[in-house]
This record gives structure tokens, sequence and C-alpha cells, in this order.
């Protein structure tokens, strides 16, 4: 697996915590599926991978591995529910309540 310590890392991190927000520096979308979290008052456990200057290489790798194409990656109970638009109906919905 391409840079299999990264993607191994984020899978130990979905499979230890209820909700994982996977994310990169100088996104602001990362900002907002963790704002809606902790508004709705959900622990989350955050995981920085770079940002739009460097770690590219290793944020590919877990968008293979995920297959989602984009961050932030948002795993609620092992699952991958989507980005921050995603995370926000879900907690608007009081899914991950």
């Amino acid at each position: 697996v391409y840079h299999r310590a990264v993607v191994n890392e984020v899978a130990a991190l979905v499979a230890g915590h209820r909700v994982v927000v996977v994310g990169m520096a100088w996104n602001p979308n990362c900002g907002r599926a963790r704002r809606a979290l902790d508004t709705a008052g959900i622990e989350h456990q955050y995981h920085e991978i770079g940002s739009y200057v460097s770690k590219w290489k290793e944020r590919l790798a877990v968008k293979l591995w995920s297959g989602w194409p984009t961050y932030p990656q948002v795993f609620v109970d092992g699952v991958l529910i989507g980005g921050a638009d995603q995370t926000e109906a879900a907690v608007r919905e009081g899914r991950l309540s």
C-alpha cells in the first residue's frame, strides 16, 4: 500500500474512536466539519495531514484507501460519512447524537 504508515495510522484512529475527522491545514472545510461537531457537543478525534504545500502524497494515499476524493474525511463508527457538507447535514438531522 502506498504510504502504508499514514494509512495504518488513520485506520487505527478510525477503529479506536467513534468520530474521526481527517483533515489538512488551511482547508476551511476541515474547520467547518469540526465546528459542526463541536457545536453539537460531539467528541471527535482530529488528525491533520499536511497542508496545501506539504504531504500531498500521504493525503492521496488516504484518499485511495477511503475512496473519498476530498478533505475533510469524517468517519463515524468506522464508516466514512463524507466531508463537511455531509457532517453538517448529519448533525442538523440528529444522526450523530
